[in-house]
């Protein structure tokens, strides 16, 4: 069997690891202007450390926002603690990087989603998958506030790594 060089995993390991510097210097420093994440990962992920009415709750996947109020942000190399509020009643989450799905910062319309790692995603042929790789998501982009266009900034630009597939 002839090695090839795994350019997904690859670029994964580095858009998780953009996404570890950002939360260590968040932690760090705290969030500098405008800044804030959603972020959405899979609740069912063995190593995601939530409490269980959580988890009842959002049985797939949950989408978390860093903005106002969170306290105790830890960053590792597996992933992040956080803190957060829910309706007055604070709640440590551990969410590990692999868990992670979606990351974005509406404030500058930078997002990252991942592929599902799913079993049936690996039983497909490579061609076959046509779900973007990086970019912005529209669901939650849907979500996000809606800031008034700004003509000197740029538009958003969606990155998919579909291009450096081999077909």
């Amino acid at each position: 069997m002839t090695r090839r060089l795994d350019y997904g995993s690859l670029m994964h390991r580095a858009m998780r690891g953009l996404i570890r510097d950002i939360l260590e210097d968040v932690g760090a420093n705290g969030l500098p202007g405008e800044h804030h994440f959603f972020i959405t990962f899979d609740t069912m992920h063995p190593d995601v450390g939530i409490a269980d009415w959580l988890s009842d709750r959002y049985p797939g996947e949950m989408t978390i926002v860093l903005q106002h109020w969170f306290d105790a942000l830890e960053v590792d190399e597996e992933g992040f603690g956080v803190t957060l509020n829910f309706g007055d009643a604070p709640e440590r989450l551990r969410v590990p990087f692999e868990a992670i799905r979606t990351f974005v910062d509406p404030s500058v319309e930078f997002g990252l989603r991942f592929e599902a790692q799913d079993e049936a995603a690996a039983d497909e042929p490579e061609e076959e998958a046509d779900a973007p790789v990086a970019g912005l998501p529209a669901p939650l982009a849907e979500d996000a506030p809606q800031e008034e266009e700004d003509a000197d900034r740029p538009a958003a630009e969606v990155v998919s790594l579909d291009q450096f597939r081999k077909h």
